[in-house]
């Protein structure tokens, strides 16, 4: 993974990280500063969307974390990013921290454009962070959509 220098706002509390998190994935269809992304993620992090897993009788059909590290999300990201436009925006946070790490669940909406009256998806994200004496770093982002089956709980609104 090449190395990316972080702006210190991006990583100098956890609002500041989690907001440059939602900031460098959001935006117009066009190419995202990659390099941003990845200087907000510890070496050896994993992003760890949710996805159908049809037919794998163990999973009975249900959903399954699909683990990528931080390049495998850029590759899997990107031509959607870049061609479709997304913009995803925290709607609530709820934190919980001890010494170094500390577990931030991220409630969010994501919309095509900046401007559409209701987003086509909200779910939670699941992040975890590590604070190495100078810096907060990303460690997962593991996250599952809201559905029907999966409403979000009030408690995270």
């Amino acid at each position: 993974m090449p190395k990316s220098e972080p702006n210190p706002a991006d990583v100098a509390s956890i609002d500041a990280i989690i907001t440059a998190s939602y900031d460098s994935i959001s935006g117009p269809p066009g190419e995202r500063d990659w390099s941003r992304v990845r200087s907000l993620f510890i070496p050896g992090a994993r992003l760890i969307p949710t996805t159908a897993r049809a037919g794998d009788a163990r999973l009975g059909g249900e959903i399954a974390p699909h683990i990528l590290d931080v390049e495998a999300f850029i590759a899997r990201s990107a031509p959607y990013l870049e061609q479709d436009g997304f913009f995803e925006k925290e709607i609530a946070r709820r934190i919980e921290q001890f010494g170094q790490i500390a577990h931030v669940w991220s409630t969010y909406e994501s919309r095509h454009k900046a401007d559409d009256p209701e987003p086509f998806m909200r779910g939670i994200n699941s992040i975890q962070l590590f604070y190495d004496g100078s810096r907060w770093w990303i460690v997962t982002v593991y996250w599952q959509h809201e559905s029907a089956e999966h409403p979000i709980p009030e408690k995270y609104l």
